[in-house]
């Protein structure tokens, strides 16, 4: 069975960044059926992760979540924006995953923060990052302001949920997200057509 991973970073309870993942994770299940997804809150790993920085090696439940990750067919990763980028926890935890272990994984990447103004944080932090890790980011990241939570952004947000989800069962069923090419010119009325029909 498909196994797909939702990291989710908000460091609050409740929270919107758990919040935006639930979303993502249900919006997954519905297009794909028969998944297993895994739920990693990185908030209840802090301390372990604050220790394996320390130590070097990641020890108990924060090593079953690393590989838990690295063993996913799929990642949906969601951090809550600070500064214009993701947060330090987030970071800290992808930083305890082995270069080249996410080569080639799909991933479906997501924000949340107080105002639209940081959504371009997912292309030039989220997006950056797990390029790097050699991972497939998908080409619809999912931002979703305050206001998009039960306001009038709420339809759209949902749009962009169903979107990246959709793009992350393409690409797990083995097909090219790319949208079929549409000659414009195919099917023109000449112009002989146009005149005569002007006349």
């Amino acid at each position: 069975m498909t196994t797909v991973t939702v990291i989710s970073a908000g460091l609050r309870s409740p929270s919107s960044t758990k919040l935006l993942a639930d979303q993502l994770a249900d919006a997954v299940r519905r297009q794909l059926g028969a998944v297993d997804v895994h739920d990693i809150e990185v908030r209840d790993l802090a301390h372990e992760i604050t220790d394996a920085l320390l130590t070097g090696f990641p020890t108990g439940a924060l090593k079953d979540a690393v590989e838990q990750v690295t063993a996913s067919d799929a990642i949906i990763a969601v951090t809550p924006t600070f500064q214009a980028s993701y947060s330090g926890l987030f970071k800290s935890f992808v930083d305890l995953i082995e270069p080249d272990t996410l080569r080639g994984t799909p991933v479906l990447v997501a924000a949340t923060g107080g105002t639209e103004r940081h959504s371009l944080a997912i292309d030039h932090a989220l997006r950056p990052l797990f390029a790097y890790m050699g991972a497939f980011v998908l080409p619809t990241g999912v931002y979703a302001a305050t206001s998009d939570f039960g306001g009038e952004g709420a339809a759209a947000l949902e749009r962009r949920i169903e979107r990246a989800a959709g793009e992350l069962r393409t690409v797990l069923g083995g097909s090219s997200i790319r949208k079929p090419k549409v000659d414009e010119f195919a099917d023109v009325t000449p112009f002989e057509q146009l005149l005569a029909a002007a006349n």
